[in-house]
């Protein structure tokens, strides 16, 4: 059952979303224009209703020794889904389980090993529990922010382009929702390499649409609503951008 939230609670949400760990009570209520008191209030409401579930570290587990942080795209019947996503949470070096409402891919598996033949140690344990593994890849870097709509309102709207806070040439992996009428849609890669709408040092990696993962070629099209995973070691342009968000 959900519980219903107010302007307060979302903003309140917002800034415990955006930075737990240095953000108190009496910041958020100078944010919030309410007291410190009514503060506390709401988070302890929002903690006994479920809505805050806890506080967790973000932990870059690269620079942690140099460990590997891999995702398992995973298939199991319906039925057994949240018996097995507790099950697969026990083998060691596995972090996070996520359910997810589909026929293929419904648990989503996160685990971090000391090396390759780890993550192939981890890759068996699950496989033993009887769940199928569709897919696998290494995870680079993750990136997270809070939800926007519960933010301050007289923020400006919210970029398409997700995976990085700037794009002044600092960023090398950006993911993006192709938009109707962008440069890009409706036409391959190819294509768009040609008319050199996508620059020789960028990369399109990646395009998923609808449930399908896309390894792309130079035949392969881009449409709208794709999102497209792109690369460059040398950073990417904000026209790079526009070329698949059209703004």
């Amino acid at each position: 059952m959900s519980h219903r939230i107010d302007d307060v609670d979302e903003r309140i949400l917002y800034f415990l979303t955006e930075d737990a760990r240095h953000t108190s009570a009496p910041d958020i209520a100078a944010e919030v224009d309410v007291s410190a008191p009514t503060v506390r209030n709401r988070i302890r409401q929002l903690e006994e209703a479920g809505v805050i579930v806890g506080y967790p570290a973000h932990v870059n587990y690269e620079r942690a020794d140099g460990l590997l942080t891999n995702q398992f795209v995973c298939s199991t019947s319906a039925t057994d889904r949240q018996e097995l996503a507790q099950r697969v949470l026990e083998v060691p070096g596995v972090i996070n389980v996520r359910e997810i409402m589909s026929g293929t891919g419904n648990l989503r598996v996160k685990a971090v090993g000391t090396d390759t033949d780890d993550l192939t140690r981890i890759a068996q344990d699950i496989t033993a529990l009887g769940i199928e593994i569709d897919n696998e890849d290494l995870i680079h870097r993750e990136y997270f922010r809070p939800y926007a709509q519960f933010g301050p309102r007289d923020h400006e709207p919210v970029s398409p382009v997700t995976g990085v806070a700037g794009l002044a040439g600092d960023a090398d992996v950006v993911e993006i929702i192709v938009k109707s009428g962008a440069p890009a849609a409706g036409k391959t890669l190819e294509e768009a390499n040609d008319q050199e709408l996508i620059p020789s040092d960028v990369l399109v990696v990646r395009i998923d649409r609808d449930d399908q993962s896309i390894t792309p070629s130079g035949e392969t099209t881009i449409e709208e609503g794709d999102f497209v995973t792109i690369h460059s070691r040398s950073g990417i342009t904000e026209d790079t951008v526009e070329t698949f968000t059209g703004n």
